[in-house]
């Protein structure tokens, strides 16, 4: 193997380790972002949490951009999905796009009880 096709292989495997990184970073944000907004108040992860609120298998069942619009109007998403939760959910439209991203990046991996 050439030196160059070497170097194209460890630039490939650098760039996809500082990507996995990068979006383990991600997770961990969104796992302080649900923390900091207690989240845990209405729902549960793990039995941690109001247990009527289940969150354990979220990633395998709401798309990234549908768990995006939950967050930034619920209200919506409660008529769209006729969900009778009550209270209903308050939007986080405020918080910035990165703790958004972040948050929506924790959600799709809980995948399974």
């Amino acid at each position: 193997m050439s030196r160059s096709m070497k170097l194209l292989g460890l630039v490939a495997i650098a760039a996809f380790a500082g990507s996995a990184l990068a979006q383990d970073a991600k997770v961990e944000r969104g796992k302080a972002v649900y923390a900091e907004q207690k989240c845990k108040m209405c729902h549960s992860i793990a039995g941690e949490g109001n247990a009527k609120g289940p969150l354990d298998d979220v990633g395998s069942k709401v798309s990234a951009a549908d768990l995006k619009h939950w967050l930034v109007n619920p209200k919506e998403m409660t008529e769209k999905t006729k969900s009778a939760r009550k209270p209903p959910m308050k939007s986080f439209a405020s918080l910035s796009a990165e703790d958004q991203d972040a948050l929506v990046a924790y959600m799709l991996t809980l995948k399974g009880k």
